[in-house]
């Protein structure tokens, strides 16, 4: 082994983080994202141990709900990359399809994926653990529906950036769920929060679905104002990511950057 020759590929890597404040900031955001996230969850079980009466039905069930989210939103962007890697997104306005219609066929198509992954977890979970989230009966279609269109909003939103930013702003697709996790109250009350992070979550629909998630379950009754609170501020964000889109896809095409957007 000559440790002349490994040093220099060494330093090329190094000088590569050290270059791109994007790769710096990656290695640093996950850590602390999971320590704040599982910190919070530890916070909330060591003061209220005895919250759940139900804890492992409670804790899935919210997992579940989640998973859904997570999947809707990536989804969503995966469809869009795929044009993106393929270099076919240029080829997409050929056809030709407007952008009404691409936003409209990848919403859909995101539904059929994001069902595929979800429904055999969700069988799994009846046998393997006695949990099943069709306990939440009739408003479980509201909390899907309210997941589905929060994570095809954050979908757009991410596909707005890749507009903007080319392939660079990948990093942010598989990121911005995981940066609302733990302000989204998925598996504890927003009281478990700093006072400053509360008034950020409570901005957020999430906190909102799964807080109704959870009241369904321990109380057995349904509070329609968290279901309305959440479709509310979905349908804000859903219009604001959609005019976000249209101004990305038209700075795009002003500078030329859709025909080289691709690997």
């Amino acid at each position: 082994m000559n440790l002349i020759r490994m040093y220099g590929l060494f330093l090329r890597h190094f000088y590569l983080i050290k270059g791109s404040l994007p790769r710096v900031l990656d290695l640093i955001y996950w850590p602390s994202i999971q320590i704040i996230l599982w910190g919070f969850i530890s916070k909330f079980f060591t003061n209220y141990s005895d919250y759940y009466n139900n804890t492992i039905g409670v804790i899935l069930t919210c997992a579940i709900l989640y998973d859904f989210l997570f999947r809707s939103s990536i989804s969503f962007n995966m469809l869009f990359l795929e044009e993106i890697w393929s270099r076919n997104f240029t080829n997409l306005f050929i056809a030709p399809l407007t952008t009404k219609e691409i936003i409209t066929s990848l919403i859909f198509t995101a539904l059929i994926r994001t069902l595929i992954g979800l429904v055999p977890a969700i069988i799994l979970t009846s046998p393997l653990f006695g949990v099943s989230i069709l306990k939440l009966g009739i408003p479980l279609l509201f909390l899907f529906l309210s997941l589905y269109i929060f994570g095809i909003t954050l979908g757009i939103m991410v596909s707005s950036g890749l507009l903007r930013y080319g392939p660079s702003f990948e990093n942010i697709a598989w990121s911005s769920l995981f940066l609302l996790a733990p302000l989204g109250c998925i598996y504890y009350p927003i009281d478990i929060l700093p006072n400053f992070f509360q008034i950020l979550a409570k901005v957020l629909p999430l906190v909102y679905i799964f807080d109704e998630a959870r009241n369904i379950l321990i109380n057995g009754s349904v509070n329609y104002s968290n279901i309305f609170y959440a479709y509310f501020l979905n349908i804000i964000y859903l219009c604001l990511s959609i005019i976000l889109f249209y101004v990305s896809f038209s700075k795009a095409r002003e500078k030329g950057t859709l025909i080289n957007m691709g690997e």
